[in-house]
């Protein structure tokens, strides 16, 4: 699953429009945009930030290849 779309769906799912969740991670509306529909460069922090923010633990995982 894109990253982008993700953070839709956990702000949607938290009931937040854009400017609400901009707010609470004091940033702009126009940030959450580009998280939702360009995120290909995020910082690890700012996902973990906002993981945060949504009340979800934010996991990074890597498997072996089968």
């Amino acid at each position: 699953m894109k990253i982008g779309l993700k953070i839709k769906q956990l702000r949607q799912a938290a009931g937040l429009t854009q400017e609400e969740l901009a707010k609470r991670l004091k940033s702009q509306k126009s940030a959450i945009s580009r998280m939702e529909n360009h995120a290909e460069d995020m910082k690890l922090s700012t996902l973990a930030h906002l993981a945060s923010v949504l009340g979800k633990q934010m996991r990074i995982e890597f498997k072996d290849i089968q």
